[in-house]
């Protein structure tokens, strides 16, 4: 029994991540339709405050899956490398592109590009990823067998284009929640065409299951066809409050039916497939690590969800509430391209608090080079000296890289850089 509750730990962990990083991700790839260069902006704002607690669940769903269920990851995983490596990168230029927009002064239209499209492109990935692995994956004796394309399939495809929707109206229903002005009525207004989208993407996957699984669903078992249409129903009844709510106080409504369908989405998914994880016949308990992995996995992961959880929550209650557009004192405080350096806030004309850019070019490419060099020593490029050489190369890497940060942050906060008051004036 103890690999389904690592099968459920893997449930939860994927579900967390499609509810709270979806919205996120929705909102990037909202602004790539926006002309407005303030609330662009504001969004990239709204995602700063979370979005690297949202993403620690895909981390937790990934530890789960390979202590949890080996004979998946070993499947899956040379099953989908090519849209799964993308989707890390694009995860990875969306993060960079996040915390440099939130740190420049005014809006950087090539930073919001980033965002926008590697959004996309992430969401994009998930649903191909999702997609093959409905779709099935050649396998034999928990090794996969198939090859570098059997993910792309029209299923996949299809899978993508849903998720993209899906995303896109979780994403706003959550500017709907955090926003006014333009922005919320702008929320508003593309909430229903969205969920029409999605009920139309919902339909077409659904019965396309049927079509493309290859293990035969098997609806006329009692247990799970009641599961999959108490899920269904839960679904709609969510879609028909989401329908109400936009446009419509309470703000939160919609946000919170759209959190509740996509809930009921994944659980009408797996009560059609289950136990089988990876089609057409690779089952949770033939996948199944041994009981002691099992029992460290359910103690491990199981008790680090609860701490990410919690950090969740904390943000969502620090940042609590609507998000306050700049009055026009504070936008006319903004520098302009014109402004000059005599004009400008001191958290603005200090920027150089790192000093000389020759120094620091080569502080990171040093930096770099140690980075290179200890991950070399981990694979044992170098042959049999990873055994005292890598503790040593990680420990020398992380002490360095925590001082330079610290160092750093000292020199940007006497320069004025944190001033927050001195940047509101």
């Amino acid at each position: 029994m103890l690999e389904y509750a690592s099968y459920g730990l893997v449930l939860l962990a994927l579900g967390a991540y499609v509810l709270l990083d979806g919205y996120d991700l929705g909102i990037g790839i909202l602004s790539l339709f926006d002309r407005s260069d303030r609330r662009r902006k504001e969004d990239n704002e709204l995602i700063a405050t979370a979005w690297d607690a949202n993403e620690s669940w895909i981390i937790l769903a990934g530890v789960a899956l390979w202590a949890g269920l080996p004979g998946v990851y070993a499947t899956v995983l040379p099953g989908v490398y090519l849209p799964l490596v993308v989707m890390l990168l694009a995860i990875v230029l969306r993060g960079t592109a996040i915390e440099l927009q939130s740190a420049a002064p005014g809006y950087r239209r090539g930073w919001g590009l980033v965002f926008g499209i590697s959004s996309l492109v992430a969401t994009v990935c998930q649903g191909l990823v999702a997609g093959g692995v409905l779709s099935g994956l050649s396998h034999r004796g928990g090794v996969f067998t198939g090859g570098t394309w059997d993910w792309l399939t029209p299923y996949s495809v299809l899978c993508a284009l849903g998720l993209v929707a899906v995303y896109l109206l979780a994403g706003a229903a959550w500017l709907q929640d955090k926003t006014t002005g333009t922005a919320h009525d702008r929320a508003g207004r593309l909430g229903r065409p969205l969920l029409v989208a999605v009920a139309a993407a919902g339909l077409v996957l659904g019965f396309g299951l049927r079509v493309a699984d290859p293990q035969h669903l098997r609806f006329d078992q009692p247990l799970r066809a009641g599961l999959f249409g108490l899920a269904v129903a839960v679904a709609v009844v969510c879609a028909a409050i989401a329908w109400y709510g936009f446009g419509r106080r309470p703000d939160w409504r919609p946000f919170v039916a759209v959190a509740g369908a996509e809930a009921a989405g994944l659980l009408a998914i797996v009560a059609a497939t289950a136990p089988v994880v990876v089609p057409p016949d690779l089952t949770v308990h033939a996948a199944a690590s041994p009981h002691g992995s099992q029992l460290f996995l359910l103690i491990g992961v199981g008790g680090c969800m609860p701490v990410v959880l919690t950090y969740n929550i904390y943000a969502w209650w620090v940042f609590r509430g609507k998000f306050a557009q700049p009055t026009a004192d504070t936008e006319a405080a903004v520098p302009s391209d014109s402004t000059t350096a005599a004009e400008r806030p001191t958290a603005v004309a200090s920027a150089t608090g790192d000093g000389p850019w020759a120094a620091v070019v080569v502080r990171r490419v040093l930096l770099t080079l140690l980075a290179v060099a200890v991950a070399a020593v981990s694979q044992d490029i170098f042959g049999g000296v990873r055994a005292w050489i890598d503790p040593a190369g990680v420990a020398v890497f992380s002490v360095t890289a925590l001082a330079l940060w610290i160092r750093s942050d000292r020199r940007s906060a006497a320069a004025g850089d944190f001033n927050l008051q001195a940047a509101e004036k």
